[in-house]
């Protein structure tokens, strides 16, 4: 149940991240060919622009921690026994579990803050510019909460912080390999 849960929420990221660099990359490139081309301009196209590349950088965000590919230093940490890697790896994902607490109560704030203001050129509710912190940081938790309680029961011996790239070029070409073998 879980897996299935984890890789439809997996596919909806990356949908919703191709999504927001497709259209953020049309509005561009259509604003400049409308304004050099034709002498006029969408007038919306810079903001709702801008809306797309925030959202994608926390959708982004949301992706590079499920991976475990956020920029860290864990030379000190992989030189620790296997005990003090498990209690180096619990603090520092309590530390950012309160991390992710003060962004969301932030963007809480400021989207309650900005309900009633509107995008100059848009229209639009600036709550939905400051909702995807909350959106973010809530999806964070729950990725860390999840990976706090696999290595509080033992059930995962990757107590690793950072993952590097070829770790995770492996596990998509075994998981690449498994869904072959199944067909």
């Amino acid at each position: 149940m879980f897996s299935k849960i984890n890789s439809f929420s997996t596919k909806l990221l990356n949908i919703a991240i191709a999504f927001s660099l497709a259209a953020m990359s049309l509005s561009v490139f259509g604003n400049v060919v409308l304004r050099y081309v034709f002498n006029s301009g969408l007038t919306w196209s810079e903001e709702m622009s801008r809306y797309f590349f925030v959202w994608m950088v926390f959708l982004g965000a949301i992706a590079a921690l499920k991976d475990k590919m956020h920029l860290g230093v864990d030379i000190v940490v992989n030189a620790l026994p296997k005990g003090l890697q498990k209690v180096a790896f619990l603090i520092s994902n309590a530390i950012v579990l309160y991390l992710l607490w003060l962004i969301l109560e932030g963007s809480w704030k400021m989207t309650l803050l900005n309900m009633n203001s509107t995008g100059p050129a848009t229209g639009m509710p600036l709550s939905f510019l400051y909702g995807i912190g909350v959106l973010s940081s809530i999806w964070m938790m729950i990725i860390i909460i999840a990976s706090l309680f696999k290595a509080i029961r033992g059930k995962s011996d990757n107590l690793t912080i950072v993952q590097s790239s070829g770790d995770v070029l492996a596990e998509v070409n075994t998981d690449q390999e498994e869904k072959i073998i199944a067909k």
